[in-house]
């Protein structure tokens, strides 16, 4: 597709391209098919469903992403960026697949258990939002329960999609803290994590910077606590 932003803007392709190649090319500490989904859910929370999209779910194919992970991302990310911004995504994407004959869903998916009790959550974090607002509480153990059993996408991937999504939104307390531990407890290094907030930087470079620095004073924190 790099023929269509040429001929909006050749200048414009050009520094993407260089982007392009600094970011997927060069940074190995991500594999090209956690890279996609991060493309995916920026395209999600800042509803950029045009052609970065549609080129986005046509890398995700050559990436080895397939139409049933893309729905469990849609579902999973629904619980940050918003079910209505969650909604608008699988549209287009049905239409995607539609008009240009990409692979279609299978039907895998999960139990949902909306009708259960509990959630995944940490019973300190559960007790904190409950301080807060008790029927908050309830929603946030109701759409934690609902993912628990998601399996398509790894737990280390579900950790950088919020981090992400921390980044996008500035939602660099609680909640980047959390996401942070949980990819660093599914195995992630240090570095990765960086590669993570790094790679954020082409959805906005300040928003990046920003994270950057709280990133750095986490990381720290969290070393000091292991030593």
């Amino acid at each position: 597709m790099d023929h269509q932003v040429k001929a909006l803007d050749s200048v414009f392709a050009e520094m993407s391209a260089a982007t392009d190649r600094l970011l997927w090319d060069e940074s190995p500490e991500l594999t090209s098919r956690e890279k996609v989904l991060l493309c995916l859910t920026a395209d999600v929370c800042q509803q950029t469903l045009g052609l970065p999209f549609h080129q986005h779910v046509t890398m995700a194919a050559d990436c080895g992403v397939s139409a049933d992970d893309l729905r469990e991302l849609l579902r999973f990310v629904a619980y940050d960026s918003g079910y209505p911004a969650a909604l608008a995504a699988l549209a287009r994407l049905t239409d995607l697949e539609r008009e240009h004959a990409l692979p279609a869903p299978t039907g895998q998916g999960h139990e949902v258990n909306a009708n259960g009790t509990g959630s995944p959550m940490p019973e300190p974090m559960r007790q904190a939002v409950a301080a807060l607002d008790a029927p908050f509480g309830i929603y946030m153990d109701l759409q934690s329960r609902m993912r628990a059993g998601m399996r398509l996408l790894s737990v280390r991937e579900r950790a950088f999609i919020t981090m992400t999504v921390d980044v996008l939104f500035q939602t660099l307390q609680e909640s980047f803290r959390a996401h942070l531990g949980r990819a660093l407890a599914a195995g992630a290094t240090p570095e990765e994590a960086r590669a993570v907030v790094r790679f954020s930087a082409q959805f906005g470079m300040t928003k990046a910077w920003r994270a950057m620095h709280v990133l750095d004073a986490l990381l720290t924190e969290l070393g000091a606590a292991r030593a």
